[in-house]
């Protein structure tokens, strides 16, 4: 089942278990189960440590739990095969039950630990989604560390009836206790915060009481990183604050354009951006979304919360990002999640086998109905424009498959379903005039990016489409206050682009700071 490769590496992991582990498998007669069992035999014969049981009572098969020998009910469990980007997920359960002490902070382990009740997570994942395996990963290992807590992995490609009974169509989709927790990425932090409901109030009165910082970076994607690096290796007092670090670049899976890296995924490439930050004296406050940008009284600048914190700076560097444009159509707002969805790669294996619409002609558009065509029976891509704009090569592989109908000058007009579920879309063409409906089941939207700005509005001068307009040096129209990457005007949103500009803003805030601080 696993590769000679992927055995060799497994066992060098498995050697830092500390003690015996125990799988405890659920199976049928299925192809499935016999790949599961082959799996489970191979992990076994890696280490004296791992013990297989095939007695399980688990009505989901295949299915296998991982737990210690003689331990009355297992906390983490695996319904299906957790290969693809869950394989990471199944690796750190073995070895964080077997003993092997997780990469956690100190108070986030005791604020587990401290939860009180029973939490039963159940977390329905497409194998080939790279969100997923965060959300997997942080319920195991907080079941690891607290008794109370159950987390269960479903496969939603291989249990397909449970994910149309449960209606279930956009993956990580979490439940708790048998009801919708959440859905998309989440950090342990956060599903944290949301079961330790005073864990936001202690937050912010624990940033309120900050000094005031150097410079302040608002943001925490590539440019936001950037920024608080180079400002760091000033020696100034740094702080950056994110609704999630890595920004929008978790939501991207392929990068093959970044210089200097052939190739790599957008998590990966957002651990190595946070793990570089924290190599330098950064007060670093994740999961706090601005508010509001005001020039105080004492000559600093207020950064407002979200959460009713309230953080001053000498200088402020704002790195927002952008996310994904909605259509902004009628329908589009309530059948979210329930068919009309933004991650492919996340969410396609769910409409295997039905029809779907992808918005966007770009090479966002046209690579995701290409991925799309792979798995669903059909794809209508629908372009606003009279032609598509993708690159030639990604319109050429587009065109070649027989599955694919490509509608330009279609400006879709509403997200149609049954009241539970998308049911289909209604366009006009724009060449015509007339109005034509499409019946399908998911749609796909790919129609580029809204700046992070709407806070700013009245504060600071900001462009027609909503960006930060700044000047070659990334000064906003508030002295002071500089910013970088997708939020500005600054054109062709790129990682690498983004990159710079931090760094560039980051030594305009340095030589502001430099300047404003000179004895007259």
């Amino acid at each position: 089942m696993l590769d000679a490769a992927i055995k060799t590496q497994l066992k060098s992991y498995l050697e830092r278990l500390q003690q015996p582990i125990e799988l405890v498998a659920s199976l049928d007669d299925g192809a499935k189960s016999n790949e599961l069992h082959a799996m489970l035999d191979d992990i076994a014969g890696l280490s004296d440590k791992v013990q297989i049981r095939l007695d399980g009572q688990d009505a989901r098969r295949p299915s296998f739990s991982v737990g210690r020998p003689g331990e009355e009910l297992a906390r983490i469990r695996f319904a299906g095969i957790p290969l693809g980007h869950e394989f990471t997920s199944l690796v750190l359960a073995l070895l964080q039950t077997g003993g092997y002490p997780p990469k956690i902070e100190a108070a986030v382990a005791e604020q587990i630990r401290a939860l009180s009740g029973t939490f039963r997570f159940e977390t329905f994942v497409s194998l080939s989604c790279h969100n997923c395996p965060d959300v997997i990963q942080a319920l195991n290992l907080m079941a690891v560390l607290n008794p109370g807590i159950a987390s269960t992995m479903i496969d939603g490609a291989l249990f397909q009836k449970e994910v149309e009974e449960r209606q279930i169509m956009a993956v990580p989709t979490v439940f708790l206790n048998g009801q919708p927790f959440g859905q998309g990425r989440m950090t342990i932090e956060e599903i944290v915060a949301k079961l330790d409901t005073g864990a936001a109030a202690r937050e912010a009165e624990k940033i309120s009481a900050k000094a005031a910082f150097d410079v302040l970076v608002v943001g925490g994607g590539p440019a936001g990183a950037a920024a608080a690096i180079y400002a760091a290796r000033k020696g100034v007092r740094t702080g950056i604050v994110a609704e999630r670090f890595g920004g929008q670049v978790l939501d991207t899976l392929a990068i093959e354009n970044f210089i200097s890296v052939k190739e790599t995924e957008g998590p990966r490439l957002a651990a190595g951006l946070e793990q570089h930050v924290r190599e330098y004296d950064v007060d670093i406050m994740n999961l706090q979304r601005a508010e509001s940008l005001a020039a105080s009284p004492d000559g600093l600048t207020e950064v407002r919360l979200a959460s009713g914190a309230t953080l001053k700076s000498k200088a402020v560097i704002l790195s927002t990002g952008a996310r994904w444009r909605n259509m902004n159509v009628p329908g589009e707002q309530e059948y979210k999640a329930r068919g009309v969805a933004y991650c492919p790669h996340c969410d396609g294996p769910l409409f295997k086998g039905k029809r779907v619409a992808v918005i966007g002609g770009g090479n966002s558009g046209v690579e995701a109905a290409i991925d799309l065509a792979g798995i669903v029976a059909h794809v209508t891509l629908l372009e606003f424009d009279p032609i598509l704009r993708a690159d030639a090569v990604l319109q050429k592989k587009l065109r070649s498959m027989p599955n694919v109908t490509i509608l330009t000058q279609a400006q879709t007009t509403e997200v149609t379903g049954d009241g539970e579920k998308v049911n289909g879309l209604v366009y006009k063409d724009r060449a015509s005039g007339e109005t034509h409906r499409v019946e399908l089941e998911g749609i796909f939207v790919q129609i580029g990016l809204l700046p992070n700005s709407e806070w700013l509005k009245g504060t600071l001068k900001l462009s027609p489409r909503g960006e930060i307009e700044v000047d070659s040096r990334g000064q906003t129209s508030m002295e002071g206050v500089f910013a970088a990457g997708d939020c500005t005007t600054v054109p062709f949103k790129q990682i690498v682009i983004a990159m710079g500009e931090g760094a560039k803003a980051s030594l305009a805030a340095f030589d502001y700071l430099i300047r404003s601080s000179a004895p007259e």
